[in-house]
Order: C-alpha cells, then sequence, then structure tokens
C-alpha cells in the first residue's frame, strides 16, 4: 500500500446526497431521440449547459428498455451534474416523470418540457432556453471544497490499443489506479469482451468466490452471445486496428487490457450502468469493448472523471466527464498531440511504469480540480447506450 499524504486530496462540488463532482454541468436530456434536436437547441443557446444525444426511448420493452433508463437516469444523477432538464415528446416509452422522479432522488434540481404539450417546436425550445439559464446562473454561485479521494469515482479504459499499450500506456495507468485505492477512492474498469482469456488472473483478485463466479458468468455470456452470430472471439482479434497496432488475438489483447486495473482485489462485478458502491476498492463492470458505449456504463454508475488509455489514438470524450488520453507510442503523441494529455515515456526508456504512474495519478487530482482535458477542450461529447434487445 503506497499513500502518499493523509490531506491528499481534490477540490470538487459537493451534492445534496454527498456526492462529489469534479465538474459543474447543467444537463439537458432527450427521452427519446424524436426530442433530441429541442435539447441540442435548447443546450447550444445556453453556455454553461451540455447535453445529450440518443436514438432511442421508444419501441423497446423489458430490460432493454430499462437498461436506456438506467442509463440516461445515471447521467442525470451523476455528481458532476448540478441540474437536469429533460425534455419529453410525450408519446415514446421512457416515461419523462418518471425519470425525473429518478433523477430528483440525488437532490438537485429538475424539470420537465414535454414537446406535445406546447404550442410550437420554437415554443418549446425557448421555454426551455429560459429554464437552462436559470439553472446554470443557480450552478454559477456553488464553489469547490476540498475532499479527500473517498468522493473520487475514476473509470479506466482503452482503445486503439496496439503493442505499446499492454507494455507502457496500461502498467502506468494500473499503478495510478492502485495510488487512487491506497489513498481512499474508488476505481471502476470494464469491457468484459477485453478480459477473455486473462479472466483467470482477475478471478485471482476477486475478493470471494461470489465475486469470482460473477465474473466467470459474466464472461461466459459476451462467448456465448457471440456464438449465437456465429463468431468464435477465442484465438481471434476482432477489431482491424488492433491488428494493424501489432495484435494478434483477442486474448493477448486481454493480458496487456487488464493491466490498466491495477493490482488490487476486486470488490464486486456491477451490470452495466448500475451504480458503484461506496465501499473503496476496485470494481468491474459488464460493458461491451464498444468505446463509448463502455464508459457511458460507467459514467451512469457514477464515475466522475475517464483515464483513457490509446496506442494508435482515439478522439473521444463524453458529454459530462473529462477524459484524460494517455499513450505509450511515441508516434502517436507526435501525430496526434491535440487528442493525447500524457505520453509516457516507458518505450524510450525516459521514466519508469512507477514514475508515469505517479504522473498520471498528479493529473488525475488537477483534472478532478478543474484541470481541463484535450477532450474538453475539443468538445468531444460522444455518448452511446448498449442495446440488449430489438426495436419493435
Amino acid at each position: 500500500m503506497i499513500v502518499l499524504s493523509r490531506n491528499i486530496g481534490f477540490e470538487g462540488y459537493v451534492r445534496p446526497d454527498g456526492n462529489v463532482g469534479v465538474r459543474n454541468h447543467v444537463l439537458v436530456i432527450p427521452t427519446v431521440v424524436c426530442s433530441s434536436y429541442a435539447a441540442k437547441e435548447i443546450s447550444n443557446a445556453v453556455n454553461g449547459s451540455t447535453y445529450i444525444l440518443h436514438q432511442h426511448g421508444c419501441a423497446q420493452a423489458g430490460a432493454d428498455l430499462e437498461q436506456t433508463f438506467r442509463i440516461l437516469s445515471g447521467f442525470g444523477k451523476n455528481p458532476n451534474v448540478a441540474s437536469v432538464l429533460i425534455v419529453a415528446l410525450g408519446c415514446e416509452a421512457i416515461s419523462c416523470e418518471k425519470l425525473a422522479d429518478e433523477i430528483s432522488k440525488s437532490g438537485k434540481p429538475v424539470e420537465t418540457l414535454t414537446i406535445q404539450e406546447e404550442n410550437e417546436l420554437k415554443e418549446t425550445v425557448e421555454k426551455g432556453v429560459n429554464i437552462v439559464r436559470k439553472f446554470v446562473e443557480e450552478a454559477s454561485h456553488l464553489r469547490r471544497k476540498k475532499v479527500d479521494l473517498s468522493g473520487l469515482v475514476v473509470a479506466v479504459e482503452c482503445s486503439g490499443s496496439d503493442w505499446t499499450s499492454g507494455i507502457a500506456s496500461n502498467p502506468a495507468v494500473g499503478y495510478a489506479a492502485d495510488l487512487i485505492i491506497d489513498n481512499g477512492g474508488r476505481v471502476v474498469f470494464s469491457e468484459t469482451t477485453e478480459i477473455i482469456g486473462g479472466e483467470h488472473i482477475l478471478a485471482k483478485r476477486c475478493v470471494d468466490d461470489k465475486v469470482k463466479e460473477k465474473l466467470f458468468k459474466a464472461v461466459s455470456r459476451v462467448i456465448e452471445r457471440a456464438k449465437r452470430e456465429g463468431i468464435d472471439l477465442i484465438g481471434t482479434n476482432p477489431s482491424p486496428g488492433n491488428i494493424k497496432g501489432g495484435l494478434s488475438t483477442i486474448e493477448e489483447k486481454s493480458l496487456g487490457a487488464i493491466l490498466k486495473s491495477g493490482s488490487k482485489p476486486i470488490i464486486d462485478i456491477l451490470e452495466y450502468g448500475e451504480e458503484i458502491p461506496k465501499e473503496k476498492g476496485c470494481y468491474f463492470m459488464d460493458t461491451p469493448g464498444h468505446d463509448v458505449e463502455s464508459i457511458c456504463g460507467m459514467v451512469a454508475g457514477g464515475a466522475q472523471l475517464v483515464v483513457f488509455t490509446t496506442g494508435r489514438g482515439t478522439p473521444t470524450g463524453n458529454p459530462i466527464v473529462p477524459v484524460i488520453k494517455v499513450t505509450g507510442n511515441p508516434d502517436t503523441f507526435k501525430k496526434m498531440p491535440d487528442v493525447i494529455d500524457i505520453y509516457v515515456g516507458i518505450i524510450e526508456k525516459k521514466e519508469t511504469v512507477e514514475e508515469a504512474g505517479k504522473r498520471i495519478f498528479e493529473t488525475i487530482l488537477e483534472v478532478a480540480s478543474g484541470l481541463k482535458t484535450r477532450s474538453e477542450i475539443n468538445k468531444n461529447k460522444e455518448f452511446a447506450v448498449f442495446r440488449t434487445g430489438f426495436t419493435y
């Protein structure tokens, strides 16, 4: 255990429910694809607000509809959000009222607007703009306070992996992940397809047999789902980019990918978008390998910040959380300086894994306290929900 200081922490926004945000967004959420245009127009008219766009919310049923609801409400409840405007159409499957009720459990202000109950789309947008302006004014009076790392949940992600990922950026992020946990924080990692072939290693870190069984079940579900589509994941690598980056099989990719989670005990295996428990430690969330869907699941679970490793370069972000891009490939860093936040010089022997990990940890604290990332500067706001069912 490496405890750097008893006073180590960051400056964040303490919310009514006791959770702590590293950003102070006013969020506009459309309940359905049909109200996405209005939500975007409202948010774009008011500086200090943000929005999410999605293609769902109607013609869904059962667990698939529940999952969409869980992600939308999770984004609204995320501590990086100060207040929420929900924009509904009025005839969709996602209930505007139920969504507002769920988000309101966090204690933050929530208002709703239904297009079909207004006179014109233009009037709907104007009314929404007035609501969001009021929210932004209220949020502007909130101030950051020094808190310890028990209030921080960091998600770790990898994408565009190459030969440098498993020997440079992922181990360095894993070292930083251990530092976060040792100093009282929580870390969540995901991408079930990218632990295949390495699940036996992760199983040794599970705190008990129940957690270990949940881990193996998550992997089995993915393998069986692929087989039903006529795909055999074992011994293959379905990503052309990873192959070009020098990775031959999904097992090889997994052995590098799991390093970003560090070495601490795995407390629990979470379902997609499930709320991350308060207990400090490491958690695994069952998500697809699709980067944006994976990140959105962890953000809906409560992660306020993402550390994202990429060997080949991936310019994606998130509507409400800062995303720190890390690469261990010197060529990628030279080619994409406007995308990469941190280059770890392990391949060139400019620093050790431990030295790079400490730098990443320090950057996490700076970003949590307000430092903007490249993805925020570039206004990357990618959002996607993992679908489990068909559209009827």
